[in-house]
């Protein structure tokens, strides 16, 4: 790239809106123009603070995965609104749950004019894409999707200005403030956009999830003060790095007072407050590399929960210790990194934490105080995590289901199957979108056919004539094609019936034939033999040169260097083959059995030293990712790939194992093998 670029090039890259995402402004408009300057700003001013506390009453005991609703005064492109960003990372519920909350404050203002947009674009478009118009496109989608007074409304193309088709912010916003009558109201293209909304707002108490775990003192206090902090630790855990953790993996039970924010003592069981998203990322991450100074206190619960004869009661306290001990190494490396985070929750612990080395732990709640604190002992159910493929199966049968059991009904009835009701009712809806685009007769390989253009339309029709011409210059001969491809496979080129086409049965009956017909066919006749005389001649040449590189040897054996000659440690006889291969050496034996192979196997030990090598290096970067996520871990799982946990902690190399024959064989590389 040119270094000497004018800027102006910059300003002409489109802005791209960061993954996970959504993006929404607020205007407001009069049709009268009446509001300008002071008007306009205390207008704003309103809706603000209108829609941040319908955005504090709405989510008051709801936990946000990483960014909450928060909306400031902007100025772009000589326009004044209001504009929000929020990262909704994994919870995807936290995107609706904000366009819920736009939907209502308009229902408030009939001024005011919303858009709420993502990665994807106008994802609301996308949620309603099998039932748009064929007029809208996402070529042509931008700043055309609008709420106002909880309706959703299109901007039609018929009213452009410009270039057709595009359509800027300011073109939009002028569109909005001069004719809004024009505007379109597809019901049925708001009924799917909004479908997701109509769970709220009882799905906000719904998505959170209660589960006693424990924990020290100290931590607990703080979840109580500020639970909203519990997402950021979560995150922290979740998207931990070797380097940070450290301080957990060198501190001991000397140390740890003073160098761990939260050390694993004092510990009690107390009830936390998650969403069911965060819970789940916390139960489900594997954590393999185990502090030292914690796996002294989990060693024990897990080797009773573990043994044969474990209780219930056991295995409960083993999984609370353990989900404990995940949350505390989160909150450990939030403490640590609060500062790198602008997340208010996180700087609100840091906060706290000294607070509490200047006032000591006597600040800290007694186990009476615990107890009076609302839902302390709360242990909701985890079943909603549990998939019984079965259930799953019939949910996706949908309507294809006919005359069910009572017993099946019954259990639709009690709420009984996979997932819960709005769960259910997700993937009935998307069954039933999937078996509309099927059943589409529109629909092609790229999605429903939106119709030509009429720029299509007329290019189609200049070249209809030419394309025609070109048709009827094109011809395919059956007989010949089926000969190419016997020859092209290897297959003897017989001579095809000459029944099977009409062209067959007019060149095997001179009477249809005139004798200038006869003339012509003969002189193509061998145009065409020369023709595939010097095809066969080169293909020739090609197995000749491809054979003498090995290239077509397609045997399971292969032939050992020169070089490997004499490196065998054992007393084999060396034989040299009939294709003459020299030092391919074989162990003289009755025959093919497992001393064979492994004679074969040891024989060949140089020859998969470049796999050997890349299997080893896969090994050891997956052992050093210490049971987190890394590029060895990665690439593997991409392929299908899962290796086992390192446990038996035995040193790569050091074993060496006997086979059969006598000849000794590195283990470190039947071990590998073995996993791959």
């Amino acid at each position: 790239m040119d270094d000497t670029s004018p800027p102006e090039a910059f300003e002409k890259l489109e802005r791209r809106l960061p993954e996970n995402c959504v993006e929404y402004m607020l205007f407001v408009l009069d049709s009268n123009a009446n509001l300008e300057g002071r008007k306009l700003l205390s207008s704003l001013e309103s809706v603000r603070k209108a829609a941040v506390q319908l955005a504090e009453k709405l989510t008051k005991e709801y936990i946000w995965q990483r960014g909450g609703f928060d909306i400031k005064l902007r100025r772009e492109d000589g326009l004044l609104f209001l504009h929000g960003t929020t990262d909704y990372s994994d919870s995807v519920e936290d995107e609706w749950l904000i366009v819920y909350i736009l939907r209502e404050v308009t229902k408030s203002f009939p001024n005011l004019w919303v858009r709420a947009f993502d990665s994807d674009g106008e994802f609301l478009l996308v949620e309603a894409a099998g039932v748009l118009p064929k007029w809208i496109n996402p070529e042509i989608d931008a700043h055309r999707v609008w709420i106002h007074n909880g309706q959703l409304l299109l901007i039609p193309v018929d009213g452009d200005k410009g270039k057709p088709g595009l359509l800027t912010l300011p073109q939009a916003v002028d569109f909005l403030q001069s004719n809004p009558r024009a505007l379109a109201h597809p019901s049925f293209v708001e009924e799917e956009a909004f479908y997701r909304l109509q769970k709220y707002p009882g799905h906000i108490t719904a998505s959170l999830h209660h589960s006693c775990i424990t924990i020290p003192r100290k931590l607990a206090y703080i979840l109580h003060a500020v639970p909203k902090s519990a997402a950021p630790a979560v995150e922290a855990f979740y998207l931990r790095e070797p380097l940070a953790m450290k301080p957990l993996m060198t501190a001991t039970s000397r140390t740890a007072p003073t160098t761990l924010a939260f050390p694993p003592t004092d510990l009690i069981t107390v009830s936390i407050k998650l969403t069911k998203v965060l819970y789940a990322q916390l139960k489900f991450q594997p954590f393999s590399s185990i502090p030292p100074i914690w796996a002294q206190v989990l060693g024990p619960a897990e080797r009773a929960a573990t043994s044969k004869s474990a209780t219930t009661e056991e295995r409960k306290t083993f999984s609370r210790l353990e989900t404990g001990m995940k949350i505390s190494v989160g909150f450990e490396l939030l403490s640590h990194n609060a500062a790198t985070k602008d997340v208010r929750a996180a700087r609100e612990v840091v906060i706290m934490l000294e607070d509490l080395a200047e006032d000591g732990d006597s600040v800290l709640p007694s186990n009476d105080d615990i107890k009076a604190w609302p839902h302390h002992d709360r242990d909701d159910d985890e079943s909603w995590m549990d998939i019984d493929f079965n259930e799953f199966e019939k949910e996706l049968e949908g309507r294809k289901r006919s005359a069910p059991s009572s017993s099946s009904r019954q259990k639709a009835a009690d709420g009984v199957g996979f997932g819960d009701a709005t769960t259910q009712a997700d993937l009935r809806k998307m069954v039933e979108r999937f078996e509309e685009f099927l059943n589409d007769d529109k629909a092609g390989v790229e999605g429903a056919e939106m119709g030509d253009s009429d720029d299509d339309d007329s290019d189609w029709d200049d070249d209809e004539d030419h394309s025609s011409d070109e048709d009827k210059e094109v011809s395919f001969d059956e007989n010949e094609f089926a000969r190419m491809m016997r020859e092209m496979m290897g297959m003897p080129s017989g001579e095809m019936p000459a029944s099977t086409t009409g062209g067959g049965n007019r060149k095997s009956d001179p009477r249809v034939i005139g004798d200038a017909d006869m003339l012509d066919s003969t002189s193509e006749n061998a145009k065409h033999e020369d023709e595939e005389e010097q095809i066969r001649s080169l293909t020739r040449q090609m197995e000749t040169e491809l054979n003498e590189h090995g290239a077509l040897k397609l045997d399971a054996t292969t032939e050992k260097p020169k070089a490997l000659e004499g490196k065998s440690n054992e007393p084999i006889e060396k034989t040299t083959s009939p294709m003459g291969s020299k030092g391919k050496e074989t162990a003289r034996t009755g025959g093919i059995d497992a001393e064979e192979e492994d004679s074969d196997e040891e024989s060949g030990d140089e020859e998969v030293d470049i796999d050997y090598n890349l299997a080893k290096n896969l090994l050891e970067s997956f052992k050093s990712q210490g049971g987190l996520a890394g590029p060895a871990g990665n690439i593997l799982g991409m392929m299908g790939m899962q290796l086992p946990r390192d446990e038996d902690e035995v040193e790569v190399g050091e074993e060496e194992v006997s086979g059969p024959s006598g000849a000794k064989g590195k283990g470190r590389k039947r071990q590998t093998q073995q996993w791959l």
